[in-house]
C-alpha cells in the first residue's frame, strides 16, 4: 500500500488554455498549493482514500460495473469515475445511480446534449452574449463561481434550451479540465438584471423540473449555493416552483440578495468578481472573450462526446 501522490493520482487529458494572469490563479505554485489542499479536502470530507491501492480498488469496482451497463454508452476512463466518486462521496451505489441519471438525462434531453456545435450561429451568439461565465480564479473555499446571466438573451430571438445547452456544455468542459470543480463544487451567481414577462415563460414547470434534476441527481458536481442577484420583488413565486422539484438541502442553499451588490459582496470576495459586479478582477468582455476561445477551440471535443448517451430504447419513461 502506498500514499497517493499528485503524479499518480487520475486527472483530466484535456487542458484549457491559460487565461489572463490578472483572472486567474497568481501563479504554478500558488495552484499547486490549492490543488494540495483540494486533494486533502477530498480525503477528509469526500471520503476518498489516501492510499494510491485504495483509490483504484473504487475507481476499478465502478468501471467493472459500468462495462456491464453498455445500454448507458458511459465513459469508463479514471478521471470521469473519479469524479463521479467525489460527487457520491465514493459511495458506489450513489455513484451508480448518478450515472445512470447522467447518460440516461442526455439521451432524454436531446435539446440540451445533441448537436452541440460551439460554432453553430445560435450557440456562438449565446456564448459572445455571455450567458454561463465561470470566474478563472477560486473563491476562499475553493469553489468555482459561475457568473449565470440567465436573463441577457432576447426570449424571442433565443430558445430558453439553446441558453440550458450553453450553461451544459460549459460544466462538461470544466468537469473535463478543472481538478478541483469535482472537490469542491460549484458557487451558481444567477443574475436577473432585465427580467421580463417574456423569460418567464421560458420556464414552464417540466422545463424547471428537468432543471433541478440536472443539478441534483445527474452531474457529478456539488451545488454548494445558489445565489439569485438583481432579484425582482415576484421572485419568490418563480422559485417556489423550483424550490418544489429540490431536495432539502438545496433548498437551503438558494438565497436571494435583491439589487445589493453589497450582499453578494458578503459571500463572494469582490477580489475574484468582474468590474461590473463591483469587483477587481478585470471584466465581463474578458470573461466572454476568454470562455468564446476555449468553446469553440473545443468543438471537436464536444461533437465526440455527444456520443456518450444512454441507448434511448433501454430508458424507462418519466412524466
Amino acid at each position: 500500500m502506498q500514499q497517493q501522490g499528485l503524479a499518480s493520482r487520475p486527472r483530466p487529458s484535456l487542458l484549457l488554455e491559460p487565461g489572463p494572469k490578472h483572472l486567474a490563479t497568481a501563479d504554478e505554485e500558488d495552484a499547486l498549493l490549492l490543488l494540495r489542499q483540494a486533494l486533502r479536502h477530498a480525503a477528509e470530507h469526500l471520503n476518498e482514500p489516501e492510499d494510491e491501492d485504495a483509490q483504484r480498488a473504487a475507481v476499478e469496482e465502478l468501471r467493472a460495473w459500468v462495462q456491464g451497463q453498455p445500454h448507458l454508452n458511459a465513459r469508463t476512463d479514471d478521471w470521469s469515475l473519479t469524479c463521479f466518486l467525489r460527487g457520491c462521496k465514493y459511495k458506489q451505489d450513489r455513484a451508480r445511480k448518478k450515472i445512470t441519471n447522467y447518460y440516461e438525462m442526455r439521451s432524454r434531453v436531446p435539446e440540451w446534449f445533441h448537436v452541440r456545435d460551439p460554432t453553430l450561429p445560435t450557440l456562438l451568439h449565446l456564448l459572445k452574449l455571455g450567458v454561463f461565465l465561470p470566474l478563472l480564479k477560486k473563491d476562499e473555499e475553493g469553489r468555482t463561481v459561475v457568473l449565470i446571466r440567465a436573463v441577457i438573451h432576447d426570449p424571442y430571438k433565443h430558445k430558453q434550451s439553446d441558453v440550458f445547452k450553453i450553461g451544459k456544455m460549459l460544466v462538461d468542459l470544466l468537469l473535463e479540465t478543472d481538478e478541483i470543480i469535482s472537490i469542491y463544487g460549484v458557487f451558481a451567481v444567477i443574475d436577473l438584471n432585465g427580467v421580463s414577462l417574456g423569460h418567464a415563460l421560458q420556464l414552464t414547470p417540466p422545463v424547471i423540473k428537468k432543471a433541478v434534476h440536472a443539478w441534483q441527481d445527474c452531474y457529478p458536481v456539488r451545488t454548494r449555493s445558489m445565489d439569485f442577484i438583481n432579484a425582482p420583488m415576484y421572485v419568490n413565486v418563480v422559485l417556489n416552483i423550483f424550490r418544489k422539484f429540490m431536495n432539502d438541502k438545496l433548498k437551503k442553499r438558494v438565497h436571494v440578495h435583491g439589487k445589493s451588490l453589497d450582499s453578494l459582496h458578503k459571500v463572494v470576495s469582490p477580489s475574484i468578481l468582474p468590474e461590473e459586479y463591483g469587483g477587481t478582477c478585470g471584466t465581463l468582455q474578458e470573461l466572454r472573450d476568454y470562455w468564446l476561445e476555449q468553446a469553440v477551440g473545443k468543438r471537436l471535443w464536444f461533437l465526440d462526446n455527444e456520443k456518450h448517451k444512454a441507448d434511448s430504447g433501454n430508458i424507462a419513461t418519466q412524466d
